[in-house]
């Protein structure tokens, strides 16, 4: 692929440092926990970059070289038989460009789940297994580490949103999985989640399994120095450029999340025709688009929402941010009482369409947030 025509602001996956920005202090701290024999719980709020800064981190040549890699997302998981599904399709998945011979052995280890896994004429594989076929997921998970502990590299694996565990309905699954860690020699893990409190009780409480078994990393925001630096340099180096103050509104607006700033000038981007620059003015029309782009997506999500539900994500959304939920004022404003309050804020956190940061309340989408602000 030709790189250099692409949009080089981007909202989704990794393809290679030209594309990422800054996180160098991050990087090498990352890298040499890894390296070094370390576990890390990799935690911040959703859409800082995480997933990235774990790949970005996995492509550099002090890993790439001597370590086989992995990515395990989480996020959709309910309960053990999920995580032991999605772990091994998506080791599977990872395999694909070392050929066949390096699947054939996670199958040759793996044989509680071999006749899911079929290859082509070409010897390419192909995951037919079925959730329904992790049959007992003990036995299958088991079967994957030992395929972890004799791999013919030493392995990293991210496992990402990692507080999903906490949900399971099995019991004893964070006390089953911290043994099969403690005794994987051949491995080291990046446990990355976006719920700080759930992270929290995982690793810092003395009464749960993992309870010191990690070093801890927060990510925080970009600095917008290097942001602004980052975006200035993809627009002039494809022949366009970008108004500084524009750069500076988007990034105070968006609070230095990354995602949201990506969105934006990705769209920016797409509009600047070259030999032309984006200006501030713009802006606002831009963010509407994009708001627009989503609103049909925000309306089904209010559909399937309660009355009460509705009235407190609406007042959330409009706020901004809440410090004082059940607050005589916040009550007041919108008509609500602390009871419902209570009530529907539990859904809407369980749902995360809500998000709960040190007791301030946030819609978790900063552009429903907008797209709320309008009603």
């Amino acid at each position: 692929m030709d790189y250099a025509v692409i949009n080089p602001f981007l909202t989704s996956g990794y393809i290679g440092a030209d594309y990422f920005c800054d996180r160098e202090e991050e990087t090498k701290k990352l890298t040499r926990l890894l390296t070094n024999g370390n576990n890390v719980a990799l935690i911040s709020s959703r859409r800082m970059g995480k997933t990235g800064l774990v790949r970005h981190c996995f492509a550099q040549q002090k890993i790439a070289r001597k370590y086989n890699t992995f990515v395990i997302d989480i996020y959709a998981t309910k309960n053990l038989s999920d995580f032991v599904y999605e772990m091994g399709r998506q080791i599977v998945n990872a395999l694909k460009p070392r050929g066949k011979k390096a699947i054939e052995s996670f199958i040759d280890t793996v044989k509680s789940l071999r006749t899911g896994i079929t290859f082509d004429v070409q010897g390419l594989p192909s995951w037919n297994v079925e959730l329904g076929d992790v049959q007992a997921p003990a036995i299958t998970l088991e079967e994957i580490f030992s395929y972890i502990e004799n791999a013919g590299k030493p392995c990293l694996i991210a496992i990402d949103e990692f507080q999903s565990i906490s949900c399971y309905p099995e019991k004893n699954v964070e006390a089953t999985l911290r043994t099969y860690i403690q005794n994987c020699h051949n491995a080291n893990f990046v446990f990355a989640g976006s719920e700080r409190s759930m992270m929290g009780e995982i690793f810092m409480s003395a009464a749960r399994p993992f309870y010191q078994s990690v070093s801890i990393m927060n990510l925080d925001v970009i600095p917008e120095d290097k942001y602004s630096a980052f975006v200035k340099h993809h627009f002039e180096a494809n022949g366009r450029n970008i108004a500084e103050d524009a750069i500076h509104e988007t990034y105070g607006r968006f609070n230095g999340v990354t995602w949201y700033i990506q969105k934006v000038m990705n769209y920016a981007y797409s509009i600047t025709d070259k030999g032309c620059s984006f200006e501030l003015t713009q802006l606002e029309s831009v963010v509407e688009d994009i708001v627009e782009e989503n609103s049909e997506i925000y309306k089904n999500m209010l559909f399937l929402l309660t009355p009460p539900q509705k009235t407190l994500l609406v007042a959330i959304g409009k706020e901004g941010r809440v410090s004082q939920i059940t607050g005589r004022a916040f009550l007041k404003k919108y008509s609500l009482s602390a009871s419902s309050v209570q009530k529907a804020l539990a859904t809407l956190l369980e749902k995360q369409v809500v998000t709960n940061n040190q007791g301030v309340y946030e819609v978790y989408d900063k552009f429903m947030t907008i797209w709320l602000s309008w009603g």
